[in-house]
Order: structure tokens, then sequence, then C-alpha cells
């Protein structure tokens, strides 16, 4: 594994028990899943590269769009699902067809840290559940 790969888990742990809270991005004061991912950018790349819009909690079903996975094509490296590694972010459909609306870090072949609405971000499984919605695989820049 890269040393930035590395650093991505290092500091995506650093997050676990940071309090779920939506549209925040600060460790140990709150976080969603977007925000994790944020935060985990600028303590391994710096600034983010570019500003984060206000969004509702049903902001994917409203907008008709798959506005995280543009997002996340702007500024990952795609790769395939099946090539994913430890570092990647990952993103889920949570609904059959419906917009990616949750993401996550991939730490090992088997677990993902995340911020899941009422619960502080963690290392958890990547169970069958959580398989079945993947949507898209992509590493951060300069992740190899």
């Amino acid at each position: 594994m890269s040393a930035n790969r590395a650093a991505i888990i290092a500091e995506a742990r650093s997050w676990t028990g940071t309090p779920y809270r939506h549209q925040a991005s600060c460790k140990g004061a709150g976080a969603d899943c977007l925000g994790l991912v944020r935060g985990v950018w600028r303590a391994v790349l710096g600034p983010e590269p570019e500003a984060l819009p206000a969004y509702s909690p049903d902001w994917a079903e409203r907008s008709g769009e798959d506005t995280l996975l543009a997002a996340l094509n702007r500024h990952f490296i795609a790769c395939e699902i099946a090539q994913r590694l430890p570092g990647d972010v990952l993103l889920f459909r949570i609904r059959s067809g419906g917009p990616s609306r949750h993401c996550a870090i991939l730490s090992s072949p088997q677990t993902i840290i995340h911020a899941w609405q009422g619960r502080a971000v963690a290392e958890t499984p990547l169970d069958g559940f959580w398989m079945r919605r993947i949507s898209a695989v992509a590493a951060f820049p300069s992740s190899d």
C-alpha cells in the first residue's frame, strides 16, 4: 500500500466517533458522509477543490441528477468496482436505480469508514448490504 493510501486510511480512522451532523465536516464535532471525505481530502491533499453548496437530506432524490457521482468524477480518479483498493472512495445507491447518496472510504478489503445518519463516524463491515449498493469507486488524486 502506498504511503498516501495509508495516510488516507489513518486520517479517516482518526475521525472515528465524530457525531453525525448533516453538512458538517469537523473532526470530533460533526460530519456527514461527504463531510468525512472532505475532511480527509483537506488533511491529506490540502484545500478542497470546489465550494460545496448547501444541500438538504433528500437532495439526491429531489435533484433528479447523480450530483455526488458527478463531483466524484470531477475530482477523483475513477476505478473499476472490482479493482477497489483500501484508501478509495466508494459511492452507494441506497435505492436501486436511484442516485448515489452515500459515500465511504475503503479501509480494508472488508471494511469501510463512513458517517451514517443517526450514528457517529465508524469503521464497519463492507457486508452484503453495502456491496450490493456500490455505484462507483474512485481513488484520491495521487493515491499511488
